[in-house]
């Protein structure tokens, strides 16, 4: 049974580094947003339409292969170019920055414009929030959207890749993305020192908001065994707490991993001017990492490099 997700962990993600920082086919929704799924994809083989994907809005059959694209994700866009198919992709949103040849757009996948999207002519549209009910806008004009909300664990992420290649005539290849990834992370986890006990602490923005083993970044630390402060929050904020900076300081986790570099230029020497802050042991031990802030809030292929920026700082730790 594939679950369907909510997208709040997507939005809100989404909303911090905004607030640091930036027709035709066939449908149909015969299954509501709240309805579980019973299959990823089907077709007769890869590339054969029609095909039906299960996505959050339901079952969605697409009649032909996709030539007109258009990505309100930065996740989703990410994956269609991993997957090959970036050709098909004539239009992304303002916050899909990677790969630097998206053809990105003042389009927003925060305050969808129906009017804006429709002038694309889109034959496929390919949401990760379904903000202002723009899937059933969309739908009401014949325009086939797939709503893949923000992964809550690493099999949703493998799963949403799977389905973008079965959706696009790229299954193949969202085949070949999906093994290698896991291949590297469980290459990565293997290799993580065993034994130490290590605390960290994951940083959204400058509030700070946090992320707790709950989340899909939380999964993703979990794997390298480190124990998460942000789970004894005391209001986790379904799983993204607003920590204070006396929580944190109490805490005092071994590893800081910031993800508002980009937005809000943190580093070491930033932290160490926040009140309590100069002493933590991470400060002081040369133990803060600086993230990229877009790898780090993303669900897609780059997953893997988020990994291995764990993985280094483990290690680097470990034998410390």
């Amino acid at each position: 049974m594939r679950p369907v997700r909510t997208a709040f962990a997507g939005a809100l993600l989404g909303t911090l580094l905004l607030a640091g920082c930036g027709q035709g086919g066939d449908t149909t929704t015969s299954a509501p947003p709240s309805a579980a799924p019973t299959t990823g994809a089907t077709a007769a083989s890869s590339g054969d339409f029609p095909v039906t994907v299960e996505a959050a809005n339901g079952k969605v059959t697409i009649a032909k292969k996709p030539e007109r694209i258009v990505s309100l994700s930065a996740t989703h866009t990410e994956t269609l170019f991993a997957i090959g198919a970036g050709p098909q992709v004539i239009a992304v949103d303002d916050q899909s920055n990677y790969p630097p040849e998206a053809p990105k757009t003042d389009l927003s996948g925060f305050k969808p414009n129906v009017e804006a999207i429709v002038a694309k002519k889109p034959d496929l549209v390919i949401v990760s929030d379904d903000l202002d009910k723009v899937v059933a806008e969309l739908g009401k004009v014949n325009v086939p959207v797939l709503f893949q909300p923000s992964a809550k664990k690493l099999d949703e992420a493998y799963e949403e890749i799977a389905e973008l290649g079965a959706a696009t005539g790229n299954k193949a290849k969202a085949d070949e993305v999906v093994a290698g990834m896991k291949a590297a992370i469980g290459k990565l986890a293997a290799q993580a020192p065993k034994g130490k006990q290590l605390t960290y602490y994951h940083e959204l923005d400058t509030t700070p908001y946090a992320a707790t083993s709950q989340t899909f970044i939380g999964q993703i630390y979990g794997l390298f065994g480190l124990t998460n402060i942000a789970d004894k929050a005391p209001d986790a904020a379904g799983g993204y707490p607003k920590l204070s900076a006396e929580f944190v300081a109490q805490a005092d986790p071994d590893l800081i991993f910031l993800a508002d570099v980009k937005c809000c230029r943190q580093s070491k020497d930033t932290l160490a001017k926040r009140p309590g802050w100069k002493d933590l042991s991470a400060v002081k031990n040369d133990r803060v990492i600086q993230l990229d802030d877009d790898i780090a809030s993303r669900w897609g292929p780059r997953v893997v490099d988020l990994a291995e920026a764990i993985g280094t700082a483990v290690a680097k730790a470990g034998t410390s």
